[in-house]
Formats: C-alpha cells, sequence, structure tokens
C-alpha cells in the first residue's frame, strides 16, 4: 500500500451518499488516488502517519468558475468598478488583456492554482476566453502544465469570442475568433488532454464565453461538438445581457440557449444573477447547472443571485471564484463564505429561506463534481478521490465554534491557508509550503511575466 493514515481526526466531514455528516475521532486513510477508509483504530503499516490531532478534514472544494488570465490585474484602483461604468471599464480592461503574451498565460494560471491549493481548492474550471492573436493557440496546453507542476486536477474551458466589436459585442478585434477557428481548437484540445477515466487531473469543457459576444453558430457548433465527444459545456448567462439577446433573437438568453440545445445535464451556467423564476423553473426542469460567484457581487452590485429559489426550484448549484477583474482573490473557501452571509444580507426580500450553513458547503464540493459530470470528487467516503483539506483548529481563532464544523467556513470564515492539501492521494501543501516547487521562485518568474505588460 502507498498512501497516508491521518491518525486521531479531531472531525472529519464524510459523505457515504446519503448526505455529509461529521465523524469524529477517527482515522483517514488513503491509498494511491482513493480513499480507503474512514474509521476508529485503522492500520496501514505501510503507509505514512500523520498526526492529525485537532484537524477538521474537508472534502476538497471545486472551483467551477474562474479566469485565471485576469490575476495580472488585480488591486488597480484605475481599474475600480465603483468609479466606472461597465462600457468605461471594459474599454479600459481589453486593452490590457489584449497583450497578455503565452508566458503570461502561464505564470496567472499558476499564480490563481497556487492561491486556491493554499485555501482548499483541489478542482478548478477555468474559463479561458482571452485569445489575443499574437499569444497564438497554445494558451490551454500551458495551463495543463502549469496544473501539472502544482499537482491541481484541472478542468479547462476552452473559451473564445467571435462577435465583432462591430456588431454588438465588446470585444476587440485582436481578441476575436472565427467560429471554425475556436471549434477546431476545441477539438484538438479535447482530442490532446480530455481523460474521462476515474480520478482523472485533465477534462476539458466546450465554453463559448457569452451568447452576447458570439454568434449563434457558435454556439450551436459548441453543443454539437460537445455532445459529440462527450464532454460538459459552459458559458456566461444572465449577467444583465438578456435584454440585448432578447433584442437580437426575440427571446431572452435561458430561452435562446434552450431552444439550440445548450442547457441540460451536461450544461452550467455561470452568474444568472438576472434570473426570473420562471427562467430557474426551465434550469431546474432541463437539469442546467449554475456556478454562482458571490464575490463580484460587491464590486458590480447589480443584485445579490437568488440562491434561495435556485435550492428550492431544484437547480444544481456550485461556487466560482470568478476572474480578478470582478474578484481580486482566488480563495474559494472565502467564497463559501460570502455566499452564505451575502443571502443572509438579503433574506428578508426573498420568497424562500436561505438554506441552512451547510448546505453552502455542499455546493462548492458536492454542488462542483455534479457540474463538472464529476461521481469520483466533492466527498470523503471510500472509494473517492482522496482530495481534501485539513484545518488545524488548536487555535484562539476558533474557540467556541468547534462544535459545528459543517458550519464553520460557511458562517464564521476562514481567513489563513489550510494546514494541508491533498490532492489525488498526494500532499501538495503542507504547513505553509509546496511540496513539488519553490514558491519563491514561482513568485520571481510570475513578477518578470507581470513586468512585460506596458501598463
Amino acid at each position: 500500500m502507498t498512501g497516508v493514515l491521518f491518525q486521531n481526526c479531531a472531525t472529519v466531514i464524510a459523505d457515504y451518499g446519503q448526505g455529509a455528516e461529521v465523524l469524529r475521532e477517527v482515522d483517514l486513510l488513503t491509498d494511491g488516488p482513493a480513499i480507503k477508509a474512514i474509521g476508529k483504530n485503522l492500520e496501514a503499516p505501510d503507509a505514512t502517519v500523520k498526526d492529525a490531532t485537532g484537524w477538521f478534514i474537508y472534502p476538497g472544494l471545486v472551483n467551477t468558475h474562474h479566469h485565471f488570465f485576469q490575476t495580472f490585474v488585480r488591486n488597480r484602483a484605475d481599474l475600480d468598478w465603483t468609479k466606472l461604468s461597465v462600457i468605461e471599464w471594459l474599454d479600459l480592461i481589453y486593452p490590457i488583456f489584449s497583450q497578455l503574451n503565452e508566458d503570461c498565460f502561464y505564470h496567472s494560471s499558476l499564480t490563481a492554482m497556487a492561491e486556491l491549493i493554499k485555501h482548499g481548492c483541489t478542482t478548478a474550471m477555468d474559463h479561458q476566453y482571452c485569445f489575443p492573436r499574437h499569444a497564438g493557440k497554445r494558451l490551454i496546453d500551458r495551463q495543463f502544465e502549469a496544473a501539472e507542476l502544482l499537482g491541481m486536477r484541472f478542468h479547462a474551458g476552452r473559451g473564445g469570442n467571435t462577435l465583432p466589436k462591430s456588431e454588438g459585442s465588446t470585444i476587440p478585434d485582436e481578441m476575436l475568433e472565427t467560429t471554425d477557428e475556436f471549434i477546431s481548437d476545441c477539438e484538438r484540445v479535447i482530442d490532446s488532454y480530455h481523460d474521462a477515466s476515474q480520478f482523472s487531473m485533465r477534462q476539458v469543457v466546450v465554453a463559448p464565453c457569452q451568447p452576447v459576444n458570439c454568434y449563434k453558430e457558435t454556439m450551436e457548433q459548441s453543443v454539437a461538438l460537445a455532445r459529440d465527444k462527450g464532454v460538459v459545456l459552459h458559458t456566461h448567462v444572465g449577467e444583465g445581457e438578456s435584454p440585448v439577446i432578447e433584442a437580437r433573437a426575440g427571446k431572452r438568453t435561458v430561452a435562446y440557449l434552450e431552444e439550440m440545445g445548450f442547457a441540460g445535464k451536461d450544461t452550467f451556467y455561470a452568474h444568472c444573477w438576472e434570473l426570473d423564476h420562471r427562467e430557474l423553473a426551465r434550469l431546474a426542469a432541463t437539469g442546467t447547472g449554475v456556478s454562482h460567484c458571490p464575490e463580484p457581487v460587491y464590486l458590480v452590485g447589480a443584485e445579490v443571485t437568488d440562491i434561495p429559489a435556485m435550492d428550492a426550484m431544484g437547480v444544481r448549484v456550485s461556487l466560482g471564484a470568478d476572474g480578478a477583474a470582478s474578484n481580486d482573490n482566488s480563495n474559494l473557501m472565502h467564497c463559501v463564505h460570502s455566499a452564505y452571509m451575502l443571502q443572509c444580507l438579503v433574506a428578508s426580500t426573498r420568497q424562500h429561506p436561505v438554506p441552512d450553513p451547510a448546505t453552502f458547503l455542499d455546493y462548492a464540493t458536492k454542488g462542483g463534481a455534479s457540474a463538472l459530470g464529476r461521481d469520483d470528487i466533492g466527498r470523503l467516503a471510500p472509494g473517492m478521490a482522496a482530495d481534501l483539506f485539513a484545518i488545524d483548529t488548536r487555535r484562539m481563532d476558533y474557540v467556541g465554534t468547534r462544535h459545528d464544523p459543517m458550519s464553520l467556513i460557511p458562517k464564521v470564515g476562514i481567513g489563513s491557508p489550510t494546514d494541508l492539501t491533498m490532492i489525488n492521494g498526494q500532499i501538495v501543501w503542507e504547513r505553509g509550503a509546496f511540496t513539488n516547487v519553490n514558491e519563491r521562485e514561482l513568485f520571481a518568474d510570475a513578477e518578470r511575466a507581470l513586468a512585460t505588460l506596458n501598463v
């Protein structure tokens, strides 16, 4: 056996398929990429033993929407949403994005993934829709390279934009592709990297950026390709674009996409804050999922997504960090807390009650697995992937909180990195350091890449 035995765990948040439960004073044993056993007094003579006294062990978080390349425009006062209209902001931000070269995409991906891992995220889907012509077509390839270096389970959302600005999109010409270019490279990336086997570390999602910035034929061909290859579909929906789609096509975005087949159990949308209850009912009926990104709500400030209605209607909900253009961090654990607190803020205005705090942890674990079409991640049980993180709660931060581990992250929030993050049975982060890479060297390389931008 090649595995790790976590002995004397204060709690393990386990889920054997009947709902999460708190197991106290137990051991957890991994074997290769999988969890072998959870129980008391486990024995494994050949396993590496970790003293987990005081540790709360959680299933790894699953991030279902991000834009890694945007980490190179964080904390910029001149790009503050609160001081600009959306159009003014886009006119400033896209010229910056159009300068990114291949190395920038690689190092920005490493930057985002590293922060995600430090805060308990073990699987991430990045929506990479930015393809400046000078940067070439191998940007997704470099992202897979970055994920392999850090040991992250990675789903690459191959995005793209095809509608010119002259026809109503917000995308500058140097970032446009033709539909044929986009579909051809989606197919290349799927054939090169997509692995549908159990415990796969590499998968591909067909993800045209958003219907408002793509020709209808782009969306239709995306559906045909994804169904032919058996991969998941993704796009932005319900960010205020529905009136634009209605003016163009005579129907709002949800109906527009459903009519062309861009909906279903193999499909999930990002955001969806502007959808009405009839549209949410359509998502539930078709099985279409939602990646809720709570933190952009603080900056964009349109409205708080109606998660209680989605939950009550049976819409599949997951959580995403979103890109640094509208969320300046890559911390999905913080998003779990934000998601819950934002719903509490507007609870009195909602028809449905706020789900209990533990449900928000479910969104970030099992909900994420469902969105990505995975049945091998998102919960801790024998036979599931050994994706987990540990928090040593023997600190003053946790006095008075330890009685309810499932509510700790959504209700109290955790401000510090994990004590350990394991992905696919490999410890990738432990006690403040990455186990496979030198963080100082990664930092220096990323800073050099960032310095190449003339902004």
